[in-house]
């Protein structure tokens, strides 16, 4: 199984912290997010590791090659972060993913507990993506599903009322959607432009094509995706002891 983190974003929303550097290399405790994401995966049994990078990404890669010196990690540059969503990171990808079984997607800005990428690894679905249940507002990436399970819609702006929770930004993804995901990605970014949305767009039109995923609750591990310096601050009070 390979794992691809993106990790190409400015943050502006964490200024002045991202100034001097990506978001992925602010500190939590005495490790990095991207290093925590990088250990969780690890520990897992995942050591092929994409990395889709952009803003200061030789920070980025130094990083990790000082870290990591044994890990084989690949990278991408997306060169046109500053005006593109991941989405772009995601599509820059798809010569390293489109012939896996099976990936782990994760955005680069989440501290979790590394249990939930073993929760999504023994999930009986083939796509399945961590789900928080928790109280939703209207900044999260909402999930509503129908009678079988399946996530029916997938966005920020869903309804709160209809939604079972927030999606974390960590997926499984069998080789048969990231078929028809890159064929529609195609579609968007190159015939449509539609290059600076989130990549959930790319899912929710899928769905009117019969390609679903399926919600894996991990409530009961600890997860936060880190946008703003509030978020920061409150990562560092909140983060159970055994993530420190």
């Amino acid at each position: 199984m390979k794992a691809v983190i993106l990790a190409a974003g400015i943050a502006s929303r964490l200024r002045p912290l991202t100034n001097d550097r990506p978001k992925c290399l602010l500190k939590i405790g005495n490790r990095t997010l991207l290093q925590r994401a990088i250990d969780g995966l690890l520990v897992n049994g995942i050591d092929e590791i994409v990395i889709v990078t952009g803003y200061l990404k030789e920070m980025i890669e130094n990083f990790v090659q000082t870290t990591y010196p044994n890990l084989p990690v690949r990278f991408i540059y997306n060169e046109v972060y500053a005006s593109t969503n991941n989405i772009y990171s995601l599509w820059l990808a798809k010569p390293e993913v489109l012939q896996e079984k099976e990936i782990i997607l994760l955005d680069s800005d989440i501290l979790y507990d590394p249990r939930m990428i073993k929760t999504l690894q023994d999930a009986p679905y083939n796509d399945c993506l961590a789900l928080d249940s928790h109280k939703l507002g209207e900044e999260e990436i909402k999930v509503i599903v129908n009678e079988k399970n399946q996530i029916t819609e997938i966005s920020k702006t869903c309804s709160i009322e209809k939604a079972i929770g927030e999606s974390i930004g960590i997926e499984k993804i069998s080789n048969a959607y990231l078929s028809a995901l890159y064929t529609e990605l195609e579609q968007m970014i190159v015939n449509e432009g539609l290059d600076n949305v989130f990549y959930e767009l790319a899912f929710e039109r899928l769905i009117t094509r019969g390609h679903y995923f399926y919600p894996v609750d991990t409530s009961n591990y600890f997860s936060m995706e880190l946008d703003t310096v509030e978020d920061f601050q409150d990562a560092i009070n909140r983060i159970p002891k055994h993530l420190q």
